[in-house]
């Protein structure tokens, strides 16, 4: 409205001078013309020539005072530019999709739908009114309607018909309960071969290396099985399940020890590694980061090197549960000014694991 106003302004402002000297309007308008071209082209020497709004409605008002046999020696656009600039004023001031106000209901946050979302993922059992119940615990009343529309659009079945648990997290419900245990060996450096014998919490994944010998027979297993559940303590309550190769070494004995913990013995088939594969895995990390580099001497040696990892491994190196050690409950903080604090290496094992940590 404003500009077509001035538009209008402008051309009765102009056309006074072609009425009172109409030889010389044309003359004038021309050199107008040719000033507001010489600008524009300095305005864009370093790219394209591209006229601003400004610039469209000045050569607009102008074009009606120059006859039309001199628009091309002096008029830098054609009149189809001119009549397209014109549409598309008239179609901005009759374009009402930018300017439409909503009605009705504002739209659910996004924040919001993720949260629904993410308690539908989390609870396969959950129908839209029980996250109905919880978002208002959570301090978000919303309406029950709301939320089985964001269920529906998300392609989610009500609790009734939907999916069970994925196998990860059906397992990690069950592994809080498990506990494993397997044997692996060594070499020292005169060839004289070693046994060890190591549990893995599931749950937490803290890792237990009970003993080293050369002679790993079932008293020697046995006794490793005490050990290990005197220093579990209270942990115990939790255990559930105990998983465990067919290897002869373990035996009744072996097993009494944690049935007598209300235990269940959980015996993987015979070849088949993947079925204690958690345990199979500390293993590999044992001798990745720890026994290929370097040369055990004798039974002391190796118990000090594995009790080394083992303290490495429990409080400061961990890539599963998000990066939390087994030691620890939750992520470090956040550090900000890097460059104001001094970090400290420690050195494992003779610097083949070193650790970082803040100085104090």
């Amino acid at each position: 409205m404003i500009v077509s106003m001035l538009y209008k302004v402008a051309r009765k402002l102009l056309s006074i001078p072609e009425v009172l000297l109409r030889r010389d309007t044309a003359k004038d308008a021309e050199l107008l013309v040719l000033r507001h071209e010489n600008t524009v082209l300095r305005r864009h020497l370093a790219g394209p020539v591209r006229y601003d709004p400004e610039d469209r409605f000045w050569l607009a008002a102008l074009s009606s005072l120059i006859p039309r046999h001199r628009w091309r020696a002096v008029f830098p656009v054609r009149p189809g530019t001119l009549l397209a600039w014109h549409r598309r004023l008239i179609e901005a001031k009759w374009d009402y999709t930018t300017r439409r106000t909503r009605t009705g209901r504002p739209p659910t946050r996004a924040a919001l739908k993720n949260l629904v979302l993410r308690l539908a993922r989390d609870n396969a059992g959950w129908g839209h009114r029980r996250i109905q119940g919880e978002l208002a615990r959570l301090g978000h009343p919303v309406a029950a309607s709301t939320v089985w529309g964001i269920l529906n659009a998300a392609g989610i079945d009500p609790a009734p018909r939907r999916t069970g648990p994925t196998w990860r997290e059906f397992l990690t419900a069950q592994a809080e309960g498990i506990i494993a245990v397997d044997f692996f060996h060594l070499d020292t450096v005169l060839g004289r071969r070693l046994y060890a014998l190591a549990f893995l919490e599931h749950g937490t994944r803290r890792l237990h290396i009970a003993g080293v010998t050369a002679h790993p027979t079932r008293e020697w297993a046995v006794q490793q099985a005490r050990n290990t559940a005197t220093n579990l303590g209270r942990r115990m309550d939790s255990l559930r399940f105990l998983l465990r190769d067919r290897d002869g070494k373990y035996g009744q004995s072996f097993d009494a020890v944690f049935e007598a913990e209300e235990m269940e013995i959980l015996k993987s088939a015979p070849q088949a590694p993947r079925m204690n594969a958690h345990c199979e895995r500390v293993i590999g990390s044992i001798r990745r980061e720890a026994l290929d580099h370097v040369l055990i001497m004798n039974e002391a040696h190796a118990r000090q090197v594995l009790a080394a990892y083992q303290r490495h491994y429990n409080e400061h190196r961990h890539r599963a549960r998000n990066q939390i050690p087994p030691g620890a409950d939750q992520q470090p903080t956040i550090a900000h000014g890097l460059e104001s604090r001094r970090i400290v290496r420690t050195r494992v094992l003779g610097g083949v694991i070193n650790e970082y940590r803040y100085a104090a």
